[in-house]
């Protein structure tokens, strides 16, 4: 669900969440320690094809996995602008805006849970998954019809894209 009044056009980069998000927020916890998650790959092809049409995406996550490091990577998405392991996500945000001389509504932002809350409402395109918690929900203004990992974040991308012509 979009919300009426919101404006597709001045986005200009997507920044992600990853639990919840890119993934469906399941987390398998093996005896070596590892700990495995996993990622709907037509979310995969929709970033990687808005990097090669000029669009950047980041990631801020709160957890960090070196796999799930080296999934983004797989998917272009340049090293300087995936941010694990981040406590306070707003911080990275406005350093975001000002490394890419960005404003907040050339920003959406796909978020499912509290932590995401304060760049949401800051953001232009305050995106989530239908499985976001109610919060979240609350001040979305942009709701996804998928699930987390389950294609949430193409959904979102071919959105934007399509009303910018560059689908």
């Amino acid at each position: 669900m979009i919300h009426p009044s919101l404006d597709l056009n001045p986005v200009k980069a997507f920044i992600f969440d990853v639990d919840g998000v890119l993934t469906d927020g399941t987390l398998l916890a093996f005896a070596t320690g590892e700990q495995v998650r996993a990622f709907n790959i037509k979310d995969g092809y929709a970033i990687r094809y808005a990097i090669k049409k000029g669009y950047t995406v980041a990631i801020i996550s709160g957890r960090e996995e070196e796999g799930v490091r080296l999934r983004l990577q797989s998917l272009d998405i340049a090293i300087t602008d995936i941010y694990l392991g981040v406590p306070d996500k707003q911080v990275v945000f406005d350093a975001y805006l000002q490394k890419y001389k960005l404003s907040p509504e050339n920003i959406a932002y796909m978020g499912d849970d509290m932590p995401d809350l304060a760049v949401m409402q800051q953001c232009g395109v305050a995106a989530c998954p239908e499985d976001a918690v109610p919060d979240v929900i609350w001040v979305a203004n942009f709701i996804s019809s998928k699930a987390g990992g389950k294609g949430a974040v193409r959904e979102l991308i071919e959105a934007v894209m399509k009303t910018q012509g560059t689908w």
